[in-house]
């Protein structure tokens, strides 16, 4: 989304245990069985080294000076943007291949997963609640959103090398599901979904059941097999792929993301967008990021090639990690995960702790990654 910083996995207080204030004000019982949302944190100030953030996916480059000329120069702030961004769905039509209509825009991926929730999924007078299927450990906020839809979250374990049991999610699949999702390179793991499983999950999934394939991480993905929405969603009336600004065009900050779908699906997803949510200086700086894409995958593959260099580092020193494909690492640590993560903090390095599962580490810097690399060979527990 796959594009902001994901929220830590600990599980709120059950607000019905909180007491009431004097006018008697309680939010919605749902709220009592979400978990919070904590974005990435930023690296501690150690004497001596510099900081760098290996905990929000973020990319470590700026956007290209074009994008901040184009930026520095929007002084129309005081209108509001144009609510069908109709410059920047033009502008992704000719890059992607796509018609305009089939585009609907949203403050980042998630801002347009959220817009898809709140149009197929959800809950119904008098029924029970609309199921929503996607892997677990995937996207921290998948269950924060479901929740808030008012759907059911189903979530299926992922296998032991980090990658979807899509036999697994299709057999979750029952008269009430409405929306299976599938991330791929799945974050934070890793592993991304080949075509040709994507192609024989969709065959066996229900064509009611809408299909959204989040790619936040799409442009850094370098397996040839790799599945690419873009060319299932023009056969398959039923699927949705997700893509964001944030990662490759470094433009997290300004929350630009979309969906692409049939017309089927966009007539009811432009009835759930949320008005405006895409700012004027937003889609200027979207439209000619684009406009330079050239520069923007020149950067991308530099990041890459960080990516290679921190694997096979890994790979070195005896670390067994799932496969990257993705801006990040998936180290399984366990029981020591947050050992691992204070360890990284003591040399100014802020890492992404899951609980006792793994720790997601983004690849930044060259010197962030040596940094990183060095620390592995010092600690004693590999997965």
């Amino acid at each position: 989304m796959t594009s902001i910083d994901e929220p830590a996995a600990v599980p709120s207080e059950k607000l019905r245990d909180v007491p009431l204030d004097a006018a008697g004000l309680r939010p919605r019982d749902v709220f009592g069985k979400l978990p919070r949302y904590a974005a990435g944190k930023p690296p501690l100030t150690v004497e001596g080294l510099e900081s760098f953030k290996l905990s929000s996916n973020e990319n470590p480059l700026p956007p290209l000076p074009a994008v901040l000329e184009a930026i520095a120069a929007e002084t129309s702030i005081n209108r509001y943007p144009d609510p069908m961004t109709t410059a920047l769905r033009t502008e992704l039509a000719g890059y992607l291949g796509v018609p305009a209509t089939d585009i609907v825009t949203g403050a980042g991926s998630l801002g347009a997963l959220n817009q898809i929730l709140a149009a197929f999924a959800g809950q119904h007078d008098f029924e029970a609640p609309d199921e929503v299927i996607y892997a677990w450990r995937s996207f921290e906020a998948y269950p924060i959103s479901v929740g808030l839809a008012g759907a059911a979250g189903v979530q299926v374990p992922v296998r032991a090398d980090g990658t979807h049991d899509l036999d697994a999610m299709v057999a979750a699949v029952t008269e009430r599901t409405r929306v299976v999702m599938l991330c791929t390179p799945n974050n934070p793991t890793g592993p991304i979904l080949t075509h040709d499983d994507v192609v024989d999950f969709l065959a066996r999934v229900p064509s009611h059941v809408v299909v959204v394939i989040d790619e936040a991480y799409q442009e850094f993905v370098r397996r040839p097999d790799a599945v690419n929405g873009m060319d299932l969603y023009r056969s398959h009336p039923n699927v949705i792929v997700l893509r964001t600004f944030s990662k490759a065009h470094g433009l997290a900050g300004l929350r630009v993301g979309y969906s692409v779908a049939q017309q089927t699906l966009t007539q009811h997803l432009r009835i759930s967008a949320v008005p405006f949510a895409v700012s004027q200086i937003a889609e200027h700086a979207a439209v000619t990021s684009l406009r330079h894409i050239d520069e923007v995958e020149a950067r991308v593959q530099s990041i890459v090639d960080e990516r290679t260099r921190v694997v096979a580092g890994l790979g070195d020193l005896g670390w067994s990690v799932p496969e990257a494909e993705g801006n990040f690492v998936w180290l399984a640590l366990g029981e020591h995960t947050q050992d691992f993560a204070a360890k990284a903090g003591q040399k100014a390095l802020s890492v992404r702790a899951f609980g006792s599962e793994g720790v997601r580490v983004s690849i930044g810097e060259e010197a962030a990654n040596t940094r990183f690399l060095h620390l592995c060979a010092e600690y004693p527990h590999r997965p």
